[in-house]
């Protein structure tokens, strides 16, 4: 219990928006861990940073979404392809880029509110240079509302969360890092 009652508060640190922002910025990047788990210790931790939080991981990912979209359009032969082929398979993003030309803002929608890789949409839509800006504000619109919802209920059900968070550490841990590795053994699979 001395651990989570160290991370819970350094987690009430004000830097930790920052920690946020840039966590959430690599996520949009390259990353496979879920924002939410970002925001979920400093909104357990105290109640009154779920707004400074739930900025922070919008920003972020905002910020995140823009550099990805830049790789595509401009960086894609050398910095693109590695991402692809690191963290998915040039036929996953074949396929994505066929819905991204089939669907357009279904498919930055449905990135945006779901775990579906978003760093790959990102970098399609700049590889097939879809609009800056109807891809940025529809990712700002959905990616906060997300980040919103998540903030919400963290903040509503603050004294719930803590008390889970404390009594079931190590379960709930160790199933996130299960978790992880199945969705990334599964996109491999895939």
């Amino acid at each position: 219990m001395k651990l989570v009652d160290a991370l819970l508060k350094r987690a009430e640190h004000p830097a930790y928006a920052w920690v946020v922002f840039f966590l959430t910025l690599c996520e949009s990047i390259f990353l496979f861990i879920p924002p939410e788990v970002f925001m979920t210790p400093p909104i357990v931790a105290d109640k009154k940073r779920a707004v400074p939080i739930t900025v922070a991981a919008a920003l972020g990912s905002l910020v995140g979404g823009a550099i990805a979209y830049m790789i595509g359009c401009w960086l894609f032969d050398s910095v693109g392809v590695w991402l692809v082929s690191n963290f998915a398979s040039l036929e996953k993003f074949a396929l994505a880029q066929e819905m991204f030309v089939r669907h357009g803002v279904l498919i930055i929608f449905i990135t945006a509110v779901t775990p579906v890789p978003y760093k790959l949409m990102a970098i399609c839509a700049g590889f097939l240079h879809f609009p800056a800006l109807l891809f940025l504000g529809v990712s700002a619109i959905f990616r906060t509302l997300r980040f919103a919802v998540a903030g919400f209920l963290l903040w509503r059900f603050q004294a719930t969360a803590n008390t889970i968070v404390k009594k079931y550490f190590w379960p709930l841990t160790l199933a996130a890092i299960a978790l992880a590795g199945v969705g990334i053994g599964c996109m491999m699979l895939l």
